[in-house]
């Protein structure tokens, strides 16, 4: 009996190491992972200009986020792996382990941070006018533009937060080329979009407009990544302080917006 009981306890310690083991390999931090492997796995939709998108070009992602994503990859000493993938389901991809992190302009929320460890902020945004290049009226608020004709996308939340201000004459179009277009004429006073594309369509259009006020609560975005990976967030956030810091990112940024995205927005 004692020799059938010791036979006993000692193939429940070797089972206990063998589970200790077990768990200490699937609780390998990313970082560990991702320098093993020699890359970063990085999702993001492919069809988001100018943040990614197919260049027709060349056949190869383009955009903002491709570049931040090239440049962070660099600095954590591995290559860039991307991934292409509908937002409906990225999230849920990422909690799947399909892929490292996410860096497709995710933003920071209560909510999502409950099932996610997020990179420091690496962009911001608000709600934001675009008004005329010569405009002398000044419009602070969507109240300033009661009485007046507001140019938005069809469809949009920005459509839906206009029309909740009684007074203002929402006009809706297909995009923005074309409320662009009816603004530089004057046929409408502003136009209402994220200031992060404010300032791609102010880059870009060859219009006489510019940025106007940015109304609302400002918006902050960073790159998601699964939670427990203590080593590989401090990596990540060092990475994004060092391009930060060598310039890097600002040279990205001026490339795409004419502009630091990583700052608050401001009327021109």
């Amino acid at each position: 009996m004692k020799i059938s009981a010791k036979k006993t306890i000692s193939t429940l310690l070797a089972g206990v190491i063998l589970a200790s083991a077990s768990l200490s390999a699937t609780a390998a931090d990313l970082l560990d992972t991702v320098k093993s492997r020699g890359t970063l796995k990085i999702a993001l939709e492919g069809t988001y200009p100018p943040f990614n998108f197919k260049d027709t070009k060349t056949n190869e992602l383009a955009g903002f986020d491709v570049d931040v994503a090239k440049l962070l990859a660099a600095k954590l000493g591995v290559k860039p792996e991307f991934v292409t993938s509908e937002w409906s389901g990225i999230l849920a991809g990422l909690s799947a382990g399909k892929f490292d992190v996410i860096v497709n302009q995710v933003g920071i929320t209560a909510k999502r941070q409950e099932t996610f460890d997020f990179s420091d902020p690496y962009t911001v945004s608000s709600a934001q006018l675009i008004v005329k290049k010569d405009e002398k009226r000044e419009f602070k608020s969507l109240e300033d533009l009661k009485g007046k004709k507001l140019g938005v996308g069809q469809g949009s939340n920005y459509e839906e937060r206009a029309k909740a201000v009684a007074g203002v004459e929402v006009k809706s179009y297909p995009g923005a080329p074309e409320y662009l277009q009816d603004l530089a004429a004057g046929r409408v006073d502003a136009a209402l979009n994220d200031s992060l594309m404010v300032a791609y369509l102010v880059k870009t259009s060859n219009l006489p407009i510019k940025a106007g006020a940015p109304i609302g609560e400002v918006a902050k975005n960073g790159i998601p990544f699964q939670k427990a990976n203590p080593k590989f967030a401090a990596a990540l956030n060092a990475a994004l302080a060092d391009i930060i810091k060598d310039g890097s990112f600002a040279k990205v940024s001026n490339k795409w917006f004419g502009k630091d995205v990583s700052k608050a927005p401001a009327a021109q």
